[in-house]
């Protein structure tokens, strides 16, 4: 297949995706601005701090959504119906035993997250209460992973964007009633969002009811309950855990050690890190489309389909990544002024907003061969090229140390460099031993690599 007649499939599957993603931040602003209107500031920040260590926590079970996404979409190219569904089923009651545990172990969880956070006590005592009530949700998150992951992996982003924006909704919704209409704090922000997130799987499953009616075969219970028989989705998932660990670790440290420099400097680079955000709104949508169209090519050991669905997908990115970096080059100052007031970190964060101009150009390549690497389930490449960057990343701030924050986002600059570097070179040397048409034609040659 030509690159010219898989460009327009990549845009169709990546519009939902960066839309949803744009929800993200909007929930973000109704949660501070409902609570940031409550008489004492303590409620905002336990809301702040609850709401990031469910984003860590959250975050590192993504594997369950992008391992899903991988087989899944080799299963459509395979025309496998069975395969289908029963990796819907897998993915389920995995996640609803992720969920179930992360229940019972909340106690130890919250009490260890938030004592890393170090909040003042009496934000600590409300954002306990806070999180106490946010993690009954874990079922219904790992469950919608799942389900987003296998709607994406048939090459149906719409659904991402229904379920984002129908969960988005209720909760801004439920802010403003338990908040401002009954009275409530932080503890109604948070049963909002608990309500919002099974109200996105009660959704989620009529979906895939309806979905399940266009599918041949049935739901084998050897492959639902026969531990075995999850081997296949083990071994994607647990490299994309020790991935996304590695990531999280990446961006906590970077964190605390601009915490170090100071508040000035923290505010700056917190304000520097929504440019990054920004961008992977966009860079997302691309790296998730091919996701789902490199995977049915592996499915199909299409190779031709797989190189032009790279191609649509990387000449996407880079137009964003232009973008991105010629509104930094020349809007980098109004759009700091959009984010903060404060003179002192607007004037920090203009000190470094170098570093966000080339950033969109190194970085560009690992979201896109995250998404190429996800669909071929080639998992434990993503693993060890995020541990090889973690062991440049961390001599390189600890030689540049004296360069104070300028030596952080160098470091921090070479771990991205690093990341899509190497992962780039897998990927061409992989082009040239597996994934052709000279390769040996085993079925999912990438779920065997990863033992």
């Amino acid at each position: 297949m030509s690159s010219s007649r898989t460009s327009p499939r990549i845009w169709p599957l990546a519009w939902p995706i960066i839309l949803s993603n744009i929800t993200v931040p909007l929930l973000g602003l109704v949660d501070t601005a409902v609570v940031g209107h409550l008489p004492d500031s303590r409620y905002m920040a336990a809301v702040t701090l609850g709401a990031m260590l469910f984003s860590f926590l959250y975050w590192g079970f993504g594997f369950l959504r992008m391992g899903t996404t991988g087989l899944t979409s080799q299963a459509v190219g395979r025309e496998d119906d069975s395969d289908i569904r029963n990796l819907l089923g897998q993915a389920l009651l995995l996640a609803l035993g992720i969920g179930v545990l992360l229940i019972l172990l909340a106690e130890p969880l919250i009490d260890i997250g938030l004592y890393l956070l170090d909040g003042s006590e009496a934000a600590m005592s409300l954002a306990a209460s806070y999180a106490h009530i946010r993690i009954l949700s874990a079922p219904a998150v790992m469950a919608n992973y799942a389900i987003l992951g296998w709607f994406l992996g048939q090459q149906n982003s719409r659904v991402t964007l229904a379920i984002m924006v129908l969960t988005n909704s209720v909760n801004i919704v439920l802010d403003l009633v338990f908040v401002m209409g009954l009275g409530m704090t932080s503890d109604g922000v948070a049963w909002a969002t608990v309500i919002a997130d099974y109200t996105a799987l009660t959704a989620g499953l009529w979906l895939v009811m309806r979905q399940l009616k266009l599918l041949e075969g049935r739901f084998l219970r050897q492959r639902l309950l026969r531990l075995g028989a999850y081997s296949a989705l083990f071994q994607v998932n647990r490299h994309l855990f020790v991935r996304t660990l590695g990531l999280l670790f990446a961006m906590a440290f970077f964190t605390a050690q601009g915490a170090d420099q100071g508040d000035t400097v923290l505010a700056a680079n917190a304000v520097l890190m929504q440019f990054i955000m920004i961008t992977s709104y966009a860079l997302d949508g691309f790296a998730h489309a091919a996701e789902a169209l490199t995977g049915r090519a592996v499915g199909r050991r299409d190779w031709p389909l797989f190189s032009s669905s790279v191609r649509a997908a990387a000449r996407f990115s880079l137009i964003t990544a232009g973008v991105a970096m010629a509104a930094f080059a020349f809007g980098g100052d109004y759009l700091i002024a959009l984010l903060t007031d404060l003179p002192d970190v607007r004037a920090t964060a203009r000190d470094y907003l170098p570093w966000m101009i080339v950033m969109p150009a190194i970085a560009v390549w690992s979201y896109l061969l995250d998404g190429v690497f996800i669909g071929a389930t080639a998992t434990r490449e993503m693993r060890d090229t995020i541990l090889l960057a973690l062991a440049v990343y961390l001599p390189v701030w600890w030689l540049t140390q004296p360069l104070g924050n300028h030596g952080l986002w160098l470091a921090f600059t070479a771990f991205t460099l690093v990341r899509s570097a190497s992962l780039a070179a897998v990927y061409l040397h992989y082009r040239r031993t597996r994934w052709t048409s000279t390769a040996p034609s085993t079925c999912d040659q990438g779920i065997q690599d990863q033992g």
